[in-house]
């Protein structure tokens, strides 16, 4: 019991990070290696504690709006417009990205910042998370021949993984600077021509 609820801590944790955290999966795979406990039981309750800290990061991003300039503001009221309109591409979309390695606190982030109903967005992370760190924990055996030190740094401090940090908080900014009502025109309104 205190190893599960040690597990979800650590990965709860580790989702309330905006960035430069380690990845999730490292942790699935390290306690697949490290502990008695099923696999089955360490993905769920890795999934449930990601989706938590998502959600929990996203409403403190909540707070942070009303200290954004009236036009980002304005922005991201139609960007979550755009999101709310077209909820089962954005509920399919989010369930794709969560299958993916890509980190996803910026995600969270944009949608607290754009004010996005998080029920089924979490929702969807969460089914995501269960198939991905699934996949992970099963091919755990490929860790045990690397050494999972190696892993963790290559990961957190490589060229690539530091870039793809810094890339995602540069889109998460970039977000509310785009002018997200010209989605919401319709083809009929002459606006959407010009």
């Amino acid at each position: 019991m205190t190893a599960c609820l040690i597990l979800f801590l650590i990965v709860l944790g580790i989702n309330l990070l905006p960035a430069f955290g380690p990845p999730t999966w490292s942790i699935i795979v390290l306690y697949g290696l490290t502990t008695d406990l099923p696999v089955a039981l360490i993905v769920f309750i890795g999934a449930l504690a990601a989706a938590l800290g998502r959600l929990l990061l996203a409403w403190g991003f909540r707070f942070l709006k009303d200290y954004l300039p009236a036009k980002q503001k304005r922005n991201l009221e139609a960007a979550k417009k755009v999101v709310e309109d077209r909820p089962k591409s954005a509920i399919f979309g989010l369930a794709l990205f969560a299958l993916s390695p890509l980190p996803s606190a910026q995600l969270f982030e944009a949608a607290g910042l754009a004010g996005i109903r998080l029920g089924k967005f979490t929702a969807a992370f969460f089914v995501g998370r269960l198939v991905s760190y699934s996949i992970y924990a099963a091919t755990a055996g490929v860790i045990r021949k690397s050494s999972l030190g190696d892993v963790f740094t290559e990961r957190l401090t490589s060229p690539w993984g530091i870039a793809m940090q810094i890339g995602m908080i540069i889109l998460l900014a970039a977000l509310a600077q785009i002018d997200w009502s010209r989605f919401l025109r319709s083809d009929n309104d002459p606006r959407s021509s010009a």
